[in-house]
């Protein structure tokens, strides 16, 4: 029969009674345990089969009286009951201790919550942010007052349903901000901003601003009225277009488009490197926009005045780059033009000289380079003398020049005089959150410069578009946007209109377990398809000019040719 704790009325153990006679009573009864009390009948312990186990454990003699084991158990063994016990405690301490913590962090979010909604209704901008459905989460104060309608009989809604013309639900589906925009709400434009939220390459929302005052606003609803008179006109929109493009083109670090974290510490970096006149090298994969990170750094730096000139130092024959950089005197070579020629070390001077695909340059070249950033002095071809000049050097190139100094195919002293301020910019596939802004801002702007309406992307496309890896970077963005523009008939670009190698775009070859190689070649040989297509169509468009093809393609008239020899056109 198994012992238990059942406490036996009137049972009870002497304390001069032995441990011999304690076991004895314990088995007798079947119980577990036993008061302990003095010869006054007072309780004074309790005796139980642990603690007569332990006492045997320690060979006690069983003629010890029981008073004597408790109060040794009680001193000893009640030690790793306190353990115990304290082990228990320092439990409930850290439970406690991870409960206030929940408890402040809940405060914190509530204050934190609280403040951002004091916030946002002391603000005079009406501000109201929809969810991806486009449905109102929240709207405050100054928007409410302007609407004339309460905060509860927005909030749930579809925002058709509260915002007269609204389009905030257009800028979920595109993820296209749209900023300083003109909206009639009750018959009043009001300028708007349309900004997507985004999380983990997705939007989940949007952010719509009610702007009730500011210049900058003020001038955009200037232009854009502006805009729509000249439309009435084909021959004043011609003439006013020039200025139009002198006047509202961007410039310094406007020219950068997108808010990706990668791209908003590239514009971190051209704000810093203008402040300074030292050299700027920009790293990059082909078509990320290097030479426009260039010209946003001479635009906002103290040589914004100055001229800009760009080479590029892959297209230049080796025999020809020497004049071309530093000029020659008259009768320098045979076919020298007569009376000379300035480089452009000259023609850049108070200015900035862009370097671009630095790291094609010859060996024997990037010598005279360095000497000319050493000595801010150049000498041209056939000259006797040197002139000084005062130019700010930009280089940039999709070489890994670091690899080539160890390779000596690059001069390690022209890298280090060169890689004072380093700019990398990020390849398109790792922004894909710019990549609705970049194809809005590019669809507009050549929707200006050709004259033609404004075309936007359905959801669909837009889809196909933000997932492509666009291996040849904005260049190819751009392209293909003129491609668009070129091709699509309507104001809506469908899936169906996208080349076909986007249209039928498949997973990125680094996320395939295998035959990455095999999709690699494949987008390879659908890029150069495409370039072909777009090359051909730009000589098409240009009747043959090839310097007007090549300012169609955004590119140099030297790659033109390059590519037309590549492409056998």
């Amino acid at each position: 029969m198994a012992m238990t704790a059942v406490r036996r009325i009137g049972l009870t153990l002497s304390g001069s009674q032995t441990m011999h006679e304690a076991i004895q009573l314990l088995a007798e009864h079947g119980i577990a345990a036993v008061d302990v009390v003095d010869e006054h009948g007072r309780t004074i312990g309790r005796c139980t089969q642990r603690m007569l186990l332990w006492a045997a454990a320690r060979e006690m003699d069983r003629t010890t009286p029981i008073r004597n084991v408790l109060a040794a158990f009680s001193s000893e063994a009640g030690r790793e009951d306190s353990g115990a016990e304290t082990m228990n405690m320092e439990v409930d301490s850290a439970a406690a201790a991870e409960l206030e913590r929940l408890r402040h962090e809940l405060e914190e979010a509530h204050r934190l919550a609280e403040t951002m909604k004091t916030v946002l209704d002391a603000a005079y901008e009406g501000v109201v942010v929809v969810d991806e459905g486009g449905v109102v989460r929240e709207i405050n104060r100054a928007y409410c007052q302007f609407l004339g309608i309460r905060r509860e009989e927005a909030i749930g809604k579809h925002v058709t349903e509260v915002i007269e013309n609204t389009r905030l639900h257009i800028c979920v589906q595109s993820g296209i901000p749209e900023r300083g925009y003109i909206q009639k709400i009750y018959g009043q434009p009001m300028v708007v901003h349309r900004i997507p939220i985004w999380r983990d390459g997705k939007v989940i929302g949007a952010i719509g601003m009610l702007i009730f005052q500011g210049v900058s606003e003020v001038y955009e609803i200037f232009r854009r009225l502006q805009e729509l008179s000249r439309e009435a006109s084909r021959k004043e929109k011609k003439e006013a277009k020039p200025q139009e493009t002198a006047a509202s083109a961007p410039k310094g670090i406007e020219r950068i488009i997108g808010r990706h974290p990668s791209i908003a510490a590239v514009k971190q970096m051209i704000r810093r490197a203008a402040r300074v006149p030292s050299t700027v090298l920009i790293t990059g994969e082909s078509g990320t926009g290097k030479e426009v990170v260039a010209r946003a750094i001479h635009e906002a730096g103290p040589h914004a005045d100055g001229p800009f000139v760009s080479v590029n130092c892959a297209a230049i024959p080796e025999s020809l780059l020497e004049a071309e950089l530093f000029g020659y005197e008259d009768g320098a070579f045979t076919g020298a033009k007569k009376g000379g020629k300035p480089g452009k070390f000259q023609l850049a001077h108070g200015g900035t000289l862009f370097l671009d695909e630095i790291g094609d340059m010859p060996l024997a070249m990037q010598a005279k380079i360095l000497r000319v950033l050493e000595e801010k002095k150049v000498e041209k071809v056939g000259g006797l003398y040197e002139t000084k000049v005062d130019v700010r050097i930009i280089a940039a190139t999709n070489k890994p020049l670091e690899e080539m100094v160890r390779n000596g195919t690059f001069r390690e002293d022209l890298f280090y005089r060169l890689n004072i301020i380093r700019i990398h910019l990020p390849p398109l596939r790792e922004r894909k959150t710019d990549i609705p802004a970049l194809l809005a801002y590019h669809m507009d702007r050549m929707c200006r410069q050709f004259g033609v309406a404004l075309k936007s992307f359905t959801k669909e496309a837009m889809e196909v578009l933000v997932h492509y890896s666009w291996p040849g970077n904005v260049r190819e963005l751009v392209n293909v946007v003129e491609w668009l523009i070129s091709m699509v008939e309507g104001e809506k670009v469908e899936r169906e209109h996208l080349p076909s190698y986007l249209s039928t775009v498949q997973p990125a070859a680094s996320s395939l377990p295998n035959g990455g190689v095999k999709m690699a070649d494949r987008w390879k040989e659908m890029v150069y398809q495409s370039e072909r297509e777009r090359i051909a169509a730009a000589l098409v468009a240009a009747g043959g000019n090839k310097a007007e093809a090549a300012r169609r393609l955004g590119i140099h008239r030297s790659t033109l040719y390059e590519k037309l020899k590549k492409y056998g056109l």
